[in-house]
């Protein structure tokens, strides 16, 4: 009989070696590895990551897994659940489809090569792995950017529950277990996944601060699919396979195109086309109006009290409640308002954890410059989009001294695309994890982790890296090599 998709996935996975990896695939992972850590660490002292925190410590005991930006142990599983909602707490992580991908990949894999002694080679395979089967399942799948008969389509059930594969398949490498166990592994993850329930949190607003898919309950679920085929519990291999009840039917697609999980798997990396960096601490939607929005005020010099108005033109699936929320109750709803977030990124505040202030979210300025904050749809949205993947055709005109300036943009910055200015350098990945680390890294400390994810291969103990992502203390600069 021919192979199951998830038996597929399985020899994937046994078969990807550092060595056969592309180079630029190698690069695409120190990348996401970099900007992962500095959102993690400029966490710490945010709600969302207070929490994640707390809850690991909630489940007891010490550890040899490394809650990062904090220097406290916890055990794999703590640590995986606390990364995850560290990564993710500002809304500033990497994004790939089917969304966001790393704070549900790449937590549990760390907890494991940190935990085992893996060599950084090894945590290459589990993400390159975890994240291109990730991309895959979600080019199976529905998309939030669909569209159909030249309108907007977005499905009415989404999430990123697909994830829970390329996780459970990164932890189940880096265990170093028996191929025979991969399978079942897998089977028990798509069985266990966590609902997708997005679409009920783009609708209610003020939204709930699990977000999309709550980081931590997934890397939970990949951890228990991969220790329990561990233990000897069989999976359903059959459960991609079967579009009328197996993980297509019940996590709730439309579209199910398992040719794009199999086809050239294992030979054709996909995920680093469109992998994309968040400058901004803000749902992607918006980047491209903050990019123009930044330079019409730095170039003229514009104070937000010389603001008469603000009118955006936006991508169309944003019409739903968590973008239209303009009842700012807590800093989490500043990372998806529309109005707020443009009002908030008038005040060239440079992006970080800054932008989570309570002081600047709430102050008067913010507050009373969203109120001149107006939007529509993108007129040319659909026909841009279809033409290239990375498209978020954006536009935005700023009334101020009497005078309308305009600015245009169809790739934000952080995206490949034809525009080559919007690629995010490995210069500009630094400097942007420089400003996340301030506060918690020295900068000697900062530069070695900087130094050493990017010469990842070289690096022989993965718990070498995760001592040097804790607090201030110069003693530990160098301590990794």
């Amino acid at each position: 009989m021919p192979a199951t998709i998830v038996e597929q996935l399985a020899h994937f996975t046994t078969d990807t070696q550092f060595d056969r990896i592309p180079p630029a695939v190698v690069e695409e992972c120190k990348r996401i590895l970099l900007d992962s850590i500095g959102c993690a660490v400029a966490a710490i002292g945010e709600p969302k990551g207070r929490i994640g925190i707390d809850y690991a410590r909630a489940m007891g005991g010490n550890g040899n897994a490394t809650i990062m930006g904090t220097g406290e142990k916890a055990s794999i599983f703590g640590a995986a659940f606390a990364n995850g909602e560290l990564i993710n707490a500002l809304d500033m992580d990497a994004v790939v489809p089917p969304g966001h991908v790393t704070p549900y990949v790449l937590p549990g894999a760390l907890a494991v090569a940190e935990a085992r002694g893996a060599p950084g080679t090894a945590l290459v395979e589990a993400m390159a792995l975890s994240h291109e089967m990730s991309y895959r399942l979600g080019k199976a799948m529905d998309y939030l950017r669909d569209t159909r008969d030249g309108k907007v389509s977005p499905p009415p059930v989404y999430g990123y529950s697909s994830t829970v594969f390329g996780a459970t398949a990164a932890i189940v490498k880096l265990k170093a277990l028996p191929p025979a166990v991969l399978p079942n592994a897998l089977g028990i993850a798509g069985s266990i996944s966590p609902v997708n329930s997005q679409v009920a949190w783009f609708q209610h607003a003020p939204s709930s601060t699990i977000k999309y898919l709550l980081a931590g309950a997934l890397t939970q679920a990949a951890m228990t699919a991969a220790h329990m085929a561990e233990f000897g519990h069989r999976g359903d291999i059959q459960i991609l396979d079967d579009r009328e009840y197996g993980f297509p039917r019940f996590i709730g697609t439309r579209r199910w195109e398992p040719g794009h999980i199999t086809a050239g798997l294992g030979v054709d990396w996909r995920f680093p086309t469109e992998q994309a960096y968040k400058p901004y601490p803000h749902c992607r939607i918006l980047h491209a109006l903050l990019d123009s929005l930044t330079e019409i005020v730095e170039e003229n010099d514009i104070a937000p009290a010389e603001i008469d108005g603000i009118k955006a033109w936006v991508e169309g699936f944003v019409e739903q409640p968590v973008w239209l929320n303009r009842e700012i109750a807590h800093v989490h709803d500043a990372q998806f308002s529309i109005a707020h977030g443009l009002a908030l990124g008038a005040h060239r505040i440079p992006p970080g954890k800054g932008w989570q202030d309570p002081d600047l979210v709430f102050g008067e300025s913010v507050m009373n410059l969203m109120c001149k904050v107006t939007h529509e749809v993108h007129p040319n949205y659909v026909e841009l989009l279809s033409g290239h993947a990375a498209s978020r055709p954006a536009k935005i005109e700023i009334q101020a001294r009497g005078k309308t300036f305009v600015g245009e943009r169809r790739y934000p910055k952080g995206s490949p695309s034809p525009e080559s200015s919007s690629l995010m350098t490995n210069d500009e990945l630094a400097a942007k994890f420089r400003r996340n680390a301030e506060g918690v890294l020295c900068s000697a400390r900062t530069d070695d982790v900087i130094d050493t994810v990017f010469h990842l291969e070289k690096l022989g103990d993965v718990a070498a890296l995760m001592r040097m992502i804790g607090p201030n203390d110069e003693r530990a600069a160098g301590q990794a090599r």
